[in-house]
């Protein structure tokens, strides 16, 4: 059974970095870096400050910074337990997808994935109740982690993964800012 989600994953994963072309491999380069996205952090942090004023912004920041570490070590973790190579290592593929980036770590799963996924929980559950359309930032996790499987660097179980761990950190980080720092019940 492990061995056929395995398979089927390596499958998926050679399918979707497939569908990346050359002409656009300069702006998945970009994607994958967090810097590029600062424009969209300073409008998400300019909102939270907005609806929630400096302190509790303030502990924001400190929670967030947390919710990263946390992920970061929990990802570095697995990976060094379940020791999967990456896509672009790996002998069975590496020949036949496209590699954009190389990495040595492995793969299982995906930092990039759970940090994503965590810091956007945690700002969607703060925000939802101001903005109705703060679902649109879980476009950020999609197309971040995405640029991993395009560049030949995650399996989509690693993206997937990750998105799961990520998600539940969040959402843990969410109710303890809520109750300690927003003492909402």
């Amino acid at each position: 059974m492990f061995e056929k989600i395995i398979h089927l994953d390596k499958q998926l994963f050679v399918y979707l970095n497939g569908l990346g072309s050359e002409s656009f491999d300069g702006l998945w380069l970009m994607i994958t870096k967090q810097a590029y996205w600062s424009p969209l952090f300073v409008v998400i942090f300019y909102l939270l400050y907005k609806k929630i004023g400096w302190k509790n912004f303030l502990l924001y920041i400190v929670f967030t910074a947390v919710l990263i570490l946390v992920c970061d070590q929990t990802a570095n973790l697995f990976k060094d337990h379940f020791q999967r190579l990456r896509p672009c290592n790996d002998e069975e593929i590496k020949n036949i997808i496209r590699i954009v980036k190389s990495s040595d770590t492995f793969s299982f799963f995906s930092g990039h994935a759970a940090n994503s996924m965590a810091t956007t929980v945690f700002a969607f559950m703060i925000l939802k109740r101001y903005y109705q359309h703060a679902y649109w930032l879980f476009l950020f996790p999609l197309v971040f982690a995405y640029s991993r499987i395009y560049l030949g660097l995650h399996f989509p179980t690693d993206i997937l993964t990750g998105y799961i761990i990520g998600g539940a950190f969040g959402f843990i980080f969410y109710k303890l800012y809520q109750k300690y720092i927003l003492k909402v019940a």
